[in-house]
């Protein structure tokens, strides 16, 4: 129990409160000693006034009256005359003398502790002034045993009474931190553990129910992650399953391809030259599409497969790709327009290159032909002493926010209403494996370009180390 929370704020309540009346007791206890100084005084003063009425009193009457009063001597001051009233035999000489006239707090207190800490009975002579008017000044002596004694006894029972206030306080902290603290804490647990055995499941999800504004803050931010967890969670079975899916139908896509481009190679030979001219173009879509499933299988099993880094012609790939869509465009009026030199030669996979420009520009004709609107792409290829820069621009209606926020996210960035994201996924993961980086340069209302930059350094063990 007192490692617990509620266990601990007990025992702190108790020490905080009684800290409290310790801080209570010191003043308390000196404002007892001086009314009780007072008490003797308006005592002695009371018996002086007996001898002042009959000053024709036996002994044993003036050590009545002095034992009443609690005090050894009484010395009046009147008509600026000193008088001693009564008295009776000193068991010791005076140790101290207190002034109670306009005595201030502190030494109030100060002395109030001597008194409280002395160990054997001392005689003290204590000075204040009469009451009613009853002369200028009293003195009195007196023993400090019975001060002391009475001082102890009230000590006891503020002590006493302390302690009770103390547990009674911290009984009600602990059943307040209990029930507005630990419970809804142990709530959270609860749900969090419940959670852990199944987070899938979406009713394990906890609801905010704490009254207290940091607890409830709380548990809005672990149901704000749970709730994000359970839907990554489900996106990843949901892509677990669709890898599968796309595997299997990679597989036999690939053995369905294969039997095609054996049967499209015999269409080299043909007497028409419409066929003639179309055929190659028609081969090279075939192996790419065989590559491309193949590349799915490898996918499925690690990641997309190293680039085969060759020096490679630019201007050929980037034609390629053109022509294809612009046959894809159909009769749309889009126009391609190229500035690739010709002899440029770059260090890449030229298969996985063409696939990331695939990609860009069919993503450009797409966001132009939803538009409605005819349009223009421009490819602009240059170098510079460090890297290859190449650029596909579109006069297309731009992306729309959501698809910036999660640009290169698989399923997330969809440029056009159906679309899963995964080509722009695909092509940022392609040139990272070349070392190099994918990015958004602009997009507005004018249109949209991606640029993809190729460093023309190869990373060595040295530049590693």
């Amino acid at each position: 129990m007192l490692n617990s929370l509620s266990g601990r704020f007990l025992i702190l309540t108790v020490v905080f409160v009684m800290l409290a009346e310790i801080l209570i007791f010191v003043p308390s206890i000196a404002r007892f000693r001086e009314d009780y100084l007072l008490s003797r005084l308006e005592r002695a003063q009371i018996a002086s006034l007996v001898l002042l009425a009959n000053d024709m009193i036996d002994d044993k009457l003036e050590a009545e009256l002095l034992e009443n009063a609690e005090v050894l001597n009484v010395v009046l001051l009147r008509n600026q005359v000193r008088q001693l009233i009564l008295s009776s035999p000193m068991p010791a000489l005076v140790d101290a003398t207190y002034d109670l006239r306009a005595a201030p707090a502190w030494t109030l207190i100060s002395d109030a502790l001597k008194t409280l800490f002395m160990r054997d009975d001392r005689v003290i002579r204590v000075i204040g002034a009469p009451v009613r008017e009853g002369g200028l000044q009293i003195e009195i002596t007196m023993p400090t045993g019975p001060l002391r004694a009475a001082m102890v006894d009230y000590g006891l029972r503020i002590l006493a009474m302390s302690a009770v206030i103390s547990g009674f306080t911290a009984l009600l902290l602990f059943l307040a931190v209990r029930r507005f603290l630990v419970k809804p804490i142990k709530g959270v647990v609860a749900a969090m553990s419940s959670y852990a055995t199944a987070p899938e499941d979406a009713r394990r999800i906890i609801e905010p129910s704490a009254g207290v504004r940091e607890l409830r803050e709380a548990e809005e931010a672990l149901q704000s992650m749970q709730t994000q967890l359970t839907g990554a969670l489900r996106q990843k079975d949901r892509l677990a399953q669709l890898g599968g899916a796309v595997a299997k139908v990679s597989h036999d896509l690939r053995n369905i391809l294969t039997t095609a481009q054996l049967f499209t190679d015999r269409l080299g030979s043909s007497d028409d030259p419409t066929v003639r001219r179309m055929a190659p173009k028609l081969v090279n879509s075939i192996t790419r599409a065989v590559n491309l499933c193949e590349s799915t299988l490898a996918f499925g099993k690690a990641s997309e497969p190293p680039p085969a880094l060759t020096r490679v012609a630019l201007a050929p790939i980037v034609n390629d790709v053109v022509d294809g869509e612009r046959l894809a465009s159909g009769d749309y009026d889009i126009s391609f327009a190229e500035d690739v030199p010709a002899g440029m030669l770059i260090r890449a996979d030229g298969e996985q290159l063409h696939r990331v420009l695939s990609n860009l520009i069919r993503n450009a004709r797409q966001a132009i032909t939803a538009s409605g609107k005819p349009g223009e792409i421009f490819i602009h290829a240059a170098e510079t002493e460090s890297a290859w820069r190449l650029s596909v621009r579109d006069t297309g209606p731009g992306l729309p926010p959501k698809a910036r926020e999660h640009l290169f996210t698989a399923f997330q960035g969809g440029t056009r209403k159906g679309g899963t994201g995964l080509g722009l996924t695909i092509a940022a993961e392609l040139i990272r494996g070349h070392g190099g980086r994918l990015e958004l340069v602009e997009t507005d209302g004018a249109g949209t370009e991606f640029a993809l930059v190729l460093p023309k350094t190869l990373v060595t063990l040295e530049d590693t180390a």
